[in-house]
C-alpha cells in the first residue's frame, strides 16, 4: 500500500541508526517527534465535493470519496508533507477520474470546457514543486489520474522506438522493454512511481543521463489531449520543418494538454555495467577530475560528485560503523582526510566499450590525485538509488525535516553558487533561532557545467504555521541565491508552484509572453492545471 502521508510503500522502511541520530543531534541539535494527524481526520477536513454523481461525465470512472480526494490532493515537497501530516489539507480536487484510453481523456476534456472544470493531470503524484496540488478558487477542480494509461502499444527493434500510454511506471515500462531485450534507460530517483507522462511534462533527467540522455533527448513523439483537440506529434529521426512541436509539451507541466501516447528512443539492455567509487583528497581536485571527464565524453553513464558535507554525511547514515572507521583510516593513509570528497562512476553498455570507458576514467581520476575503493560502494549506492529517498520518512519520526533544491550553471560559477546555498539555507533558518545541516552534490555533469543539488536538514517545531514559516524562509533564500548566481531554477523537477515566481528571472518578458500565449491557444478558457509554472496572470 502506498503511503499517503509520505514516501513509498508502507511496508518498506529506511531506518535512522543510533549513530545517525547522534550525528544530526551533535549538528542541529536532537529532534522532538510529535503525533501526526490520522488519515480520517485529514479525510474529515475536505470540503464536499462540488461535483455530483447526475453531472459527471458517462462512461468514464470518477470518484468522489474523501478518501480517493485525498489520496491524489497533494505531491512529495515540503509544504505537501507539512499539510498531510499536520492534517492541514486546505484545498484538494471534488473528483478524481481514471481513464482507460485516450479516447477517456479527450471525453473529460470536453466534458470539462463545457463545464467550466479545472482540470489537474496525476502521473505517479512525485512531485517536489507543487504540480497536482489544487487552488482555492470558485470552479469545482477535477483531478485526472493516468494510472490505467500503462500498456505498451508497440515496440520497433529496428528503428529502437517505443510507443506507450504515458500513465506507465518506471518499473513497468522497464519490464515491458525488458521482455524485449531493451531499456529506456531513464532512472530518476523518484523512478518507482513517477510516469513516462511526468518525466516530459516535467524534463526530468534520470540517474544514467549521461549514457541515455535526459527525456527531451528520449521523447520522440506522441499524442496530447488538448481542450483544442488533439495534437499528434510524429517521431522524426531528425527535422527542419519549423519549430519543433516537442518543445512545446516538454517542460509544459500539463498546461496545454494532457500526454497520452509518447514514443521514446530505446537501447538495447546492456551487456556490462559497473559503479565505482573514487575518493579526493579535496573539492578543487575532485570537481577537476569530474570536468575532466565531462569535458572529455569519457562514454560514461553516471558521474556524481558528493562535497565534503555530503560525502561524511553518506557515510555517517550508513551506519556501519566499524567498516566506515577501517575506511577512513585507509583514505587516510592515501591522503584523504577531512576534506574528502567521493565521486561515484559508472560505466553501461557493450562489454568492450564500457569497460574500457571505466579504465580511461579511473586513469584520470589519478591524474587528480584521485583514490579508487573499487566496487562495493558504487554497487551499494545502485542497489540502494530508489531507497535513499526513504529517509525523509526515518528523519521525520525522529523530529526532522528534509528538503532539496538543485540548479544547474556553467563550470566557472558552480563552486561558489554552491556554497552561496548552503550559507543561504544557513541564514535563512538563523533567523529562526534554528540550525540546518546542507551537503550537496553534483547530480548531472556536462561538458558546459554541472547540476549543483543541495540537500537541507533542519528540525520540526511540531506546529504547522511555523514549520511552513522556516521553509519558506529557506526555500526562498536558496532560490534567491541560484538566481544571483546565474543558475536555472529547475534542473530536474520543473517549476510547478514553488519555482514561479523565479521563472521571469531566466525566461525574460519576452519569454514569459511567449510561454503564456501557446498555453491560451490550447488552453483558451484556463481550465488546465491553473497556477502552475507562470501563474494566471493574463
Amino acid at each position: 500500500m502506498r503511503r499517503w502521508n509520505g514516501w513509498g510503500d508502507e511496508s518498506v522502511a529506511y531506518p535512522l541508526h543510533e549513530s545517525a541520530l547522534a550525528f544530526l543531534a551533535a549538528r542541529i541539535g536532537a529532534g522532538t517527534p510529535f503525533a501526526d494527524a490520522s488519515f480520517d481526520a485529514a479525510c474529515a477536513t475536505l470540503v464536499p465535493s462540488r461535483l455530483s454523481s447526475a453531472a459527471l461525465p458517462g462512461g468514464v470512472h470518477v470518484a468522489t470519496d474523501a478518501p480517493t480526494r485525498l489520496r491524489h490532493a497533494l505531491g512529495q515537497s515540503l509544504p505537501d508533507w507539512l499539510r498531510l501530516r499536520h492534517g492541514c489539507i486546505g484545498p484538494a480536487p471534488d473528483g478524481v477520474a481514471f481513464p482507460e484510453s485516450g479516447e477517456d481523456v479527450r471525453t473529460l476534456l470536453d466534458w470539462a470546457s463545457r463545464h467550466g472544470v479545472s482540470v489537474i493531470p496525476y502521473g505517479g503524484g512525485t512531485s517536489v514543486a507543487g504540480h497536482i496540488t489544487a487552488q482555492a478558487g470558485p470552479q469545482p477542480v477535477l483531478t485526472v489520474s493516468t494510472a490505467r494509461l500503462c500498456r505498451l502499444l508497440n515496440l520497433d527493434a529496428v528503428a529502437q522506438l517505443a510507443t506507450f500510454e504515458a500513465g506507465v511506471s518506471g518499473p513497468d515500462l522497464e519490464a515491458q522493454l525488458r521482455a524485449h531485450g531493451h531499456v529506456l534507460g531513464h532512472y530518476p530517483q523518484s523512478f518507482e512511481y513517477s510516469t513516462l507522462g511526468g518525466w516530459i511534462a516535467t524534463r526530468s533527467s534520470g540517474q544514467q543521463s549521461l549514457r541515455y540522455g535526459r527525456i527531451e533527448a528520449l521523447f520522440a513523439g506522441g499524442v496530447v489531449e488538448t481542450p483544442r483537440g488533439t495534437l499528434d506529434i510524429p517521431a522524426f529521426p531528425a527535422s527542419s520543418a519549423g519549430l519543433d512541436l516537442r518543445e512545446l509539451v516538454l517542460g509544459s507541466e500539463g498546461r496545454l494538454g494532457i500526454v497520452t501516447q509518447a514514443t521514446v528512443r530505446i537501447a538495447p539492455t546492456p551487456a556490462y555495467e559497473a559503479f565505482h567509487a573514487v575518493f579526493f583528497p579535496d573539492w578543487d581536485s575532485g570537481i577537476a577530475a569530474a570536468r575532466a571527464l565531462a569535458q572529455t565524453r569519457a562514454g560514461l553513464s553516471l558521474l556524481r560528485l558528493s562535497n565534503a558535507a555530503e560525502t561524511v554525511t553518506m557515510l555517517a547514515l550508513a551506519g556501519h560503523r566499524r567498516l566506515v572507521g577501517l575506511l577512513d583510516r585507509w583514505l587516510r593513509l592515501r591522503g584523504c582526510g577531512e576534506g574528502r570528497c567521493m565521486l561515484l562512476l559508472g560505466a553501461s553498455g557493450a562489454d568492450g566499450p564500457a569497460r574500457a570507458a571505466l579504465r580511461t576514467a579511473l586513469m584520470v581520476c589519478r591524474q587528480h590525485r584521485g583514490v579508487h575503493v573499487g566496487r562495493k560502494l558504487g554497487e551499494k549506492w545502485r542497489q540502494g538509488r530508489f531507497r535513499n529517498v526513504y529517509l525523509r520518512n526515518a528523519a521525520w519520526q525522529h523530529g526532522y525535516a528534509i528538503d532539496t533544491v538543485e540548479t544547474a550553471l556553467d563550470w566557472p560559477r558552480v563552486t561558489a553558487a554552491m556554497a552561496a546555498l548552503e550559507t543561504a539555507a544557513a541564514a535563512a533558518l538563523g533567523a529562526h533561532a534554528e540550525a540546518v545541516h546542507a551537503y550537496t552534490h553534483l547530480s548531472h555533469l556536462y561538458p558546459q557545467g554541472a547540476s549543483v543539488y543541495s540537500t537541507f536538514v533542519w528540525r520540526l517545531a511540531a506546529d504547522f504555521d511555523t514549520d511552513m514559516a522556516r521553509w519558506r524562509a529557506l526555500k526562498g533564500a536558496v532560490s534567491a541565491a541560484i538566481v544571483a548566481h546565474g543558475g536555472t531554477i529547475s534542473h530536474q523537477h520543473g517549476v510547478g508552484i514553488d519555482h514561479a515566481p523565479y521563472l521571469a528571472a531566466e525566461k525574460g518578458e519576452q519569454g514569459i509572453a511567449a510561454i503564456r500565449a501557446v498555453l491560451r491557444h490550447f488552453d483558451p478558457d484556463g481550465l488546465l492545471n491553473p497556477g502552475k509554472m507562470v501563474g494566471d496572470a493574463p
